[in-house]
């Protein structure tokens, strides 16, 4: 059993294995499916019950994540970076829209995962959230659309690229 403390101003909801938790920057959601675990919240202490240490710990871990966000935030950001052909990159509604890259007529187009922000200002890309897997899959979904292969990537170094965590 692993008791984890709640920190002020953060508000845990449990229902059955699904937690939300709520604080000043937003909340997150999780499902622990596929695990036997028993969550309860005792006053500000939040108590996890597992089959084995394994699960026990990697759930500590996911609120740990879950708590750092509502209440600081994660931030990553991002570069663009290009030699032969300007690029931009728009964000509309939940897609992201990146024209001309490497000169290609058709953009490409990627989507923004879960509550993560994406703000652009000038070469500069920053993606902000509560959520640290919404935030990491929307940067991994950015510098997947932007991968090239069909050239030598030692010549064409244009991309975007993550720089800062």
């Amino acid at each position: 059993m692993i008791e984890m403390k709640v920190p002020a101003g953060v508000e845990v909801a449990l229902e059955r294995n699904k937690a939300t938790v709520s604080g000043p920057n937003g909340s997150v959601e999780r499902e622990f499916r596929g695990t036997t675990l028993d969550l309860r919240l005792e006053g500000d202490k939040l108590m996890i019950v597992g089959k084995n240490k394994a699960i026990e710990h990697t759930v500590r871990a996911h609120f740990r994540n879950m708590f750092e966000g509502v209440t600081e935030g994660f931030r990553r950001k991002m570069i663009i970076r290009y030699a032969h052909f300007p690029m931009t990159l728009e964000v509309r509604g939940k897609n992201i829209v990146i024209s001309n890259f490497i000169g290609e007529r058709k953009p490409r187009k990627t989507k923004v995962h879960g509550d993560a922000k994406v703000e652009v200002k000038g070469q500069e890309v920053i993606i902000s959230g509560p959520d640290k897997e919404a935030v990491g899959q929307t940067v991994a979904n950015i510098r997947k659309t932007t991968k090239i292969k069909t050239h030598d990537n030692r010549i064409f170094q244009d991309g975007i690229y993550p720089v800062e965590e």
